[in-house]
């Protein structure tokens, strides 16, 4: 049966089902991986295979790029679109069901000509990183090529990235960068070679946002599970709300900033939004001092207090608590809470319920908790709060940092929550 390779049309045959389709390679070698003509992959266990039929043979991918002209119009804005990873931007073999990364600029407009009608396109990697893997210091690294290409005269910047946690690097970029330029991130859920690719409309949508005159970090995602139209996210005020639906990022605790209708080039803004001073050259600040000895603890029942003394004695800086409703943690860990504090640490409570507001005036134990020291974050989302504590940690004293946690600074805390945002 094994008279097959990558890239062969094949008849698989089990007790129940038949498949056809292009064999596709595989970690697990007790599974056969095929791309079938739907566009899907689907994996099949060899103990369940009866038989095995090759329908054609592989062939041997060739794949020559066509010259693209390209032409520099006044009249279009120079949009830098810097990929980190991800599936929003690749280009697939049909020959092999293969998709491969599409970084540089030849390589979108052959993958997005549409783009050529938005702006005068630019594009490069900057790594190749499964979001998860992501690091401070790759947020780092991101703020510095953003400098970079707004000094080499960039009028918006497009940021790929893979999406579990594209709301963290766009809460580090808005702290990190100051600019009056439109720095856009942007994913997919979907892979390009799946038929339901959110991946065409949410670059596309977010090489618009980038010609437009704001400034500031933003997201741009699937605003529904059709292809009407995408959001445009604050990226402090953004977070993924679901594992796989196209449209997992939602706003938390105000509404998007805008809608965009990438198939009739529209944006329509439904709320206000930082507008760029009409006539300015596009410029750029950033201050990349992180301490990344910060701590996100989750309040569960049955928390042990053990590990806050284990953050301290290790040397953090800042512990923020995940607490529950308004902001609470269980008594049996004040002492341990106390301790942290009375040695130096930043300590700051957010809520894990997401929506809603910080308010440890209501119950006794946030009353408490303030009485110990602990700050509360107001509405900030967790992963928020978290990176906020990084850059003022890296930037200012412990006391300053304090103050600083429940001043509003990129748009992070709104002082009233609007009641139509949930």
């Amino acid at each position: 049966m094994d008279n097959y390779q990558v890239g062969d049309l094949v008849s698989i045959k089990t007790e129940n089902t038949q498949y056809i389709g292009i064999v596709m390679p595989s970690l697990d070698e007790d599974i056969l991986v095929i791309k079938m003509k739907n566009g899907y992959n689907v994996g099949i266990s060899k103990r369940r295979i009866v038989s095995i039929e090759k329908i054609e043979g592989s062939k041997t991918p060739k794949y020559r790029k066509p010259e693209v002209i390209f032409e520099n119009k006044g009249n279009l804005k120079n949009i830098s679109i810097l990929s980190t990873g991800g599936t929003v931007a690749s280009r697939v073999d049909y020959n092999t069901g293969a998709v491969h990364p599409a970084f540089t600029a030849e390589d979108l407009i052959l993958a997005f000509p549409e783009l050529l009608e938005i702006g005068n396109i630019l594009g490069r990697p900057l790594m190749n990183i499964l979001s998860e893997n992501i690091l401070p210091l790759h947020w780092k690294r991101i703020a510095e090529e953003i400098k970079r290409e707004v000094e080499n005269g960039a009028e918006g910047i497009v940021i790929t990235h893979g999406t579990d946690t594209m709301h963290y690097t766009a809460a580090a970029l808005s702290f990190m960068v100051e600019t009056n330029i439109p720095v856009v991130l942007v994913g997919a859920q979907r892979s390009s070679d799946r038929p339901s690719s959110d991946a065409p409309l949410n670059l596309i949508s977010a090489v618009m946002v980038a010609t437009e005159p704001i400034k500031g970090v933003y997201v741009v995602m699937h605003g529904e599970s059709g292809d009407t139209f995408t959001y445009l996210h604050e990226g402090v005020k953004v977070r993924k709300y679901h594992t796989s639906r196209r449209d997992a990022f939602r706003s938390v605790n105000t509404i998007p900033i805008a809608k965009i209708y990438p198939t009739s080039r529209r944006i329509e803004y439904i709320r206000e939004v930082n507008n760029k001073v009409e006539g300015e050259d596009p410029k750029v600040e950033i201050n990349t001092n992180l301490e990344e000895r910060v701590a996100l603890i989750k309040i569960y029942p049955g928390i042990e207090g053990d590990i806050i003394d284990y953050y301290v004695d290790k040397g953090y800086k800042g512990i923020l608590l995940e607490g529950t409703g308004l902001g609470h943690a269980p008594e049996t860990i004040f002492n341990n809470i106390k301790y942290a504090i009375d040695s130096g640490l930043l300590v700051a409570m957010a809520s894990q319920c997401i929506n809603g507001r910080v308010n440890m005036n209501v119950y006794s134990n946030g009353r408490k908790l303030l009485r110990l020291g602990v700050i509360p974050c107001e509405d900030m989302l967790p992963e928020v709060a978290l990176v906020k504590m990084m850059y003022l940690l890296g930037n200012y004293s412990v006391e300053e940092a304090k103050k600083l946690l429940t001043e509003n600074l990129k748009g992070e805390i709104t002082l009233r929550t609007r009641f139509d945002c949930y």
